[in-house]
C-alpha cells in the first residue's frame, strides 16, 4: 500500500474526522465464565484526499474506538481526487471481499454501501459508483476499498511515469 511517508503536518489532531464502520463484541469462554471484549474498525479522513483506517479491541468500547483512531494515524494513505470523484475506473481485493468503484458526474452522490461509504466520506470523494462483491465482512470491505484507492494514480503521474505530454495522457 503507498502509504504516507512524511505525515508530521498532516497528523494535526483536529484535521481528521472519525468516522465508525462497525464495532463487534467478541466472547471469550473460559474456565471462570465468559469474557467480552469489543473490536472496533474506524476510518479517518481530512476531506481532502487523505485517509487511514484501523482497528482497535479492549475491554471497553469507547477504548476500542479510541485505539481503531489511534491504529488509523498508521495507515495513512493519499488518494488522488479529481473534480469530486476518483481519476478512473479500479477494482480493489482483499481477503474474500472484491470492491469494484467508477467515477461519476458531478451530481451523482455517493453510491456505495455501508463500509465503503464511510471510507469514500472520510477521503472527500464526492461523486462515485462502487459495489461491494463476495464477503460482507466491514473489515475485509475496508481493507479491499484502500487496495483500490491506493493504487490509484492521477493524470499527471501517469504522464510523468510515462514521459509525455499531458495531453496526450487523454487523447491516447
Amino acid at each position: 500500500m503507498a502509504e504516507i511517508k512524511d505525515v508530521r503536518n498532516i497528523k494535526n489532531e483536529s484535521a481528521f474526522e472519525e468516522k465508525l464502520v462497525s464495532v463487534q463484541r467478541v466472547t471469550k469462554v473460559t474456565k471462570g465464565g465468559r469474557t467480552f471484549s469489543f473490536s472496533a474498525v474506524v476510518v479517518i479522513g481530512n476531506g481532502e484526499g487523505v485517509v487511514g483506517y484501523g482497528l482497535g479491541k479492549a475491554k471497553e468500547a469507547t477504548a476500542a474506538i479510541q485505539k481503531g483512531a489511534e491504529d488509523a494515524k498508521k495507515h495513512l494513505i493519499k488518494v488522488p481526487i479529481l473534480k469530486g470523484t476518483i481519476p478512473h475506473t479500479q477494482e480493489g481485493r482483499y481477503s474474500g471481499s472484491l470492491v469494484f468503484m467508477k467515477p461519476a458526474s458531478p451530481g451523482t452522490g455517493v453510491i456505495a454501501g455501508g463500509a465503503m461509504r464511510a471510507v469514500f466520506e472520510s477521503v472527500g470523494v464526492k461523486n462515485v459508483l462502487a459495489k461491494s462483491k463476495g464477503s460482507s465482512n466491514p473489515h475485509s470491505v475496508v481493507k479491499a476499498t484502500f487496495d483500490a484507492l491506493s493504487q490509484m494514480k492521477d493524470p499527471y503521474k501517469v504522464a510523468q511515469l510515462r514521459g509525455v505530454n499531458l495531453n496526450k495522457v487523454f487523447n491516447g
